[in-house]
């Protein structure tokens, strides 16, 4: 099942146990607006090279459109509206004052130099420069981009609407970036499993965590998870996987990868098949790279008890039903990863108020909102007689109609 269907069937469950009216139930399924745009620039070789860009907004009703644009070569329509639709309940989830988006476009950014990236961004932007702002829609970094790639947007916007700081986020500190943004998804994802261990009598000091993803958010949940003394027993992205039972010394690795080295090539554990990893026995699993990972295949040879979704739409809604009947807890993605979203709140309002923050204040603020959130998905959870996926869905598309209703929407 595809992200978008998988995302759709979610919804309509939490909409069938908050008895929403179906018109109402149509209403928020439905993008606000899906935007497409081709955008050709030269290569640094002379020629001309087109790709195809999206932005899809799904829904205002809580406040401006918020999300991430990726550079990937499999963005595609469904995709990216599957994505914009779980911004619109993440940000509910998470209380942030936000809708949902997302945009992408279609295209290798590894197999572009960095003057044709900056070009292809520019031009993007200035394709979609009327339809995003500060109180319209925000985008972010995402798959493929970086603070970089929000600074060039930044500038572009600002050549059409003047200096905007605050219409991304994201970005450089030295442009108006927020401290702790970098690390604030991977620090919220840590957050959240403390939230989920304490509810069963667990902390990550003295349990075993295997992190699928070693990019940044994969990176930063495991150092600070072996910062609090929990023993971080296998590792695997790309370059391959690697494992160590008496636990791997996560600051040890980080410098061998930022040297350039291959993580199976770390001299401080041993190799071991890829395809191993997300069965790995452990006592919390955490997906940080792509969906779709955890699967009918694999599902039922996990042997986590915990898996804390750190990557967008990483358990398929089959392994979820395989994992639900063998007791794994499976905390989702909508609250689990929402720490970018709500350091990304923080840095537009010290945008918008021209007020910085200290990193202390972001980490504090970012803890209390997850503890929040995950007070309230555990209300949802006894009100609705569902689990932790169903306890968020529920939690955010019940703010987002309630919002839809206060504004007038009639049936």
């Amino acid at each position: 099942m595809n992200a978008l269907a998988a995302t759709s069937r979610n919804f309509r469950q939490a909409s069938k146990l908050l008895g929403l009216d179906s018109k109402l139930e149509k209403s928020l399924l439905i993008p606000f607006r899906e935007i497409k745009v081709e955008c050709t620039i030269p290569k640094d070789d002379g020629s001309l090279v087109s790709f195809i860009g999206f932005r899809v907004q799904h829904d205002n009703a809580r406040g401006p459109m918020k999300g991430g644009i990726r550079y990937h070569p499999e963005v595609d329509p469904d995709e990216v509206n599957a994505l914009a639709q779980l911004m619109t309940w993440k940000t509910a989830v998470a209380a942030v004052p936000y809708g949902g988006a997302k945009g992408g476009i279609g295209c290798s950014p590894g197999d572009l130099s960095s003057s044709e990236l900056e070009r292809l961004t520019r031009v993007f932007t200035q394709k979609i420069h009327d339809l995003i702002g500060t109180h319209t829609d925000v985008p972010a970094p995402d798959m493929g981009t970086n603070a970089q790639t929000m600074a060039w947007i930044l500038d572009e916007y600002s050549k059409f609407h003047g200096h905007s700081p605050a219409v991304v986020t994201g970005k450089p500190i030295d442009l108006g970036g927020s401290l702790g943004r970098d690390a604030a998804t991977g620090r919220g994802v840590v957050f959240a499993t403390e939230s989920l261990l304490a509810e069963h009598g667990k902390s990550i000091s003295g349990s075993t965590f295997v992190v699928q993803g070693f990019g940044n958010v994969g990176s930063w949940a495991a150092s600070l998870i072996h910062e609090r003394g929990g023993k971080v027993i296998a590792i695997g992205d790309v370059t391959g996987s690697i494992k160590n039972n008496n636990g791997i010394d996560v600051p040890a690795l980080i410098k061998h990868k930022s040297g350039g080295g291959a993580l199976k090539d770390f001299s401080g554990a041993e190799a071991m098949d890829s395809k191993d990893l997300l069965v790995h026995e452990c006592d919390v699993l955490l997906p940080c790279a792509l969906g779709g990972v955890l699967n009918r295949e694999n599902a039922p040879h996990v042997k986590a008890k915990f898996v804390v979704e750190a990557a967008n739409h990483p358990t398929d809604p089959e392994a979820d039903e395989i994992l639900a009947k063998k007791e794994v807890v499976v905390l989702p993605d909508i609250y689990a990863n929402s720490g970018g979203v709500i350091v990304s709140y923080f840095e537009w309002v010290q945008n918008i108020q021209g007020f910085m923050w200290d990193e202390e204040k972001v980490n504090m603020e970012l803890k209390k909102y997850m503890n929040n959130a995950f007070n309230n998905i555990k209300h949802m959870c006894k009100s609705h007689d569902c689990n932790l996926r169903m306890g968020a869905f529920t939690l955010g598309v019940n703010r987002v109609a309630r919002a839809t209703l206060l504004r007038g929407w009639e049936a």
